[in-house]
């Protein structure tokens, strides 16, 4: 009997993960990983759902205490990020440096063939494929993840609906009906309410600035650059604007920020860097996306010294420096870049 180490939140979709595994004849452990330090009583929350499900399927779990390599690797990265002018995406971070590196190592260490998670994605151990419910498909936040570790992941909800992971979470009997209870997880797990009150905790961010249009004259104010990411159009004071106006480039040195109406929004090439792949081509067109929750946009890719240009036969709107442009061919990822520029 093979050994599955899950990754367990005290959620739904890693409950019935466990679950799944079980009926099918792993032999199945969970594992929690605590990676930052909130005091609002989110760990014994989370762990006390955990309690119930493995109570229920008769299963040992560990608590797997990550949060130095976090902070260093993923929460240090999300402030800088923002100080620096960038928008991060900290989750791609957590996946690669933690989730599928430090908890597969701890799996491995406890003899588990396999590591799984609650994840809507696919893999055959060389690929990541989107999910069949492209609703809830994860493969933008994995598409960083080291190809080394492919052939040890599984993703037991990968064909299901959301709809169907409930029905399954029925089974779990007692335990079914707390942690039906459980919120969603949100999209970053330390930020308690918005990503600014984060990066209030190491710097002022409310230094009133001026607004800039793109030949550099002063048209409006601002509350402090860190408020704003790229397509921002709100919280912002532009004189006599008739029309919405966007944020297009943040500069930290002098606290500015630079909008525009929408067009100026369009971006036709990117630059990226710190590339992710699992092709070896270094000239191929593919699909791109550059921003999760965005279309797959055609392109024609080049790469050299670990860096790709990406040109798009569409425009894109609103793409980020610090975001990730994912290379698809069809329902699978090929590769990954953070982005560092744009034209």
């Amino acid at each position: 009997m093979k050994k599955v180490m899950v990754g367990m939140s005290g959620g739904i979709d890693s409950s019935v993960t466990a679950y799944m595994l079980q009926k099918e004849g792993f032999e199945v452990e969970g594992c929690y990983l605590k990676l930052h330090n909130r005091t609002d009583g989110y760990h014994e929350q989370n762990l006390s759902y955990i309690e119930d499900v493995a109570k229920f399927l008769n299963i040992k779990y560990h608590v797997l205490d990550l949060s130095k390599k976090f902070e260093e690797e993923v929460y240090d990265y999300f402030v800088d990020s923002y100080l620096e002018g960038t928008t991060p995406n900290p989750c791609v971070k957590c996946n690669r440096q933690i989730k599928f590196g430090a908890m597969l190592d701890f799996a491995k260490k406890h003899n588990a063939s396999y590591l799984a998670t609650g994840h809507y994605v696919k893999t055959d151990g060389k690929f990541i494929y989107e999910a069949d419910d492209n609703t809830k498909d994860q493969s933008y936040f994995l598409s960083q993840v080291d190809k080394e570790a492919l052939p040890y992941m599984m993703f037991p909800l990968s064909t299901y609906k959301k709809e169907d992971i409930i029905k399954f979470g029925a089974k779990l009997d007692k335990a079914y009906k707390r942690i039906t209870e459980k919120n969603e997880s949100q999209e970053i797990c330390f930020v308690e309410t918005v990503y600014t009150d984060v990066v209030k905790r190491h710097a002022n961010i409310d230094i009133p600035g001026k607004v800039l249009d793109e030949k550099g004259n002063i048209v409006g104010e601002h509350k402090g650059y860190m408020h704003y990411t790229i397509g921002k159009r709100r919280g912002f004071t532009v004189y006599g604007a008739q029309e919405p106006h966007f944020v297009t480039k943040l500069n930290p040195k002098n606290n500015t920020i630079i909008v525009g109406k929408k067009q100026a929004l369009e971006v036709n090439s990117v630059e990226a860097e710190n590339l992710n792949m699992f092709i070896d081509e270094k000239e191929f067109e593919c699909t791109v996306k550059l921003r999760y929750r965005s279309f797959s946009v055609p392109c024609k890719v080049t790469i050299k010294d670990n860096k790709a240009k990406i040109f798009l036969t569409e425009p894109a709107f609103s793409v980020a420096a610090g975001q990730l442009a994912v290379f698809y061919e069809g329902n699978k990822v090929i590769g990954s870049a953070w982005i560092k520029a744009t034209s």
